[in-house]
């Protein structure tokens, strides 16, 4: 991961199902540290993730996508600050499936569920 790749991006783009968008706005605010704006239209209400510079992504209304077992594992960015995010993991609705663990030389990563039974990873190069 390239350093204006670890300091900007979340993921390229994603579109993460959620059964209770508001439940999902207030996890991932916390989770990343980062403001999720719910956008509306005509068909529909959506949150979207704060990217700035970077790639981002949104929590899409799609109850009947959540997968709690399989799926895509989506990596998230939150170098530097992954025990926190763990913390806020649990403290919004979130489930911890695989504590903070070294994946080698690409850094560490915590696997857990989001509000919704999302599986994710939150990943950072340093375990702090």
């Amino acid at each position: 991961m390239s350093n204006h790749n670890r300091d900007h991006n979340r993921a390229v783009w994603f579109d993460i199902p959620v059964a209770d968008l508001d439940r999902s706005v207030d996890f991932y605010s916390a989770v990343l540290d980062c403001e999720v704006s719910v956008e509306c239209t005509d068909e529909l209400s959506f949150g979207v993730i704060a990217h700035d510079e970077g790639n981002g992504g949104c929590l899409v209304p799609r109850s009947n996508e959540v997968s709690r077992d399989g799926g895509i594992l989506l990596y998230l960015n939150v170098h530097g600050r992954i025990r926190d995010a763990v913390a806020k993991c649990a403290e919004h609705g979130g489930e911890l499936v695989n504590d903070v663990h070294s994946i080698g030389p690409h850094g560490f990563r915590a696997i857990c569920r989001d509000s919704e039974g999302n599986r994710i990873a939150l990943h950072s190069e340093v375990d702090a």
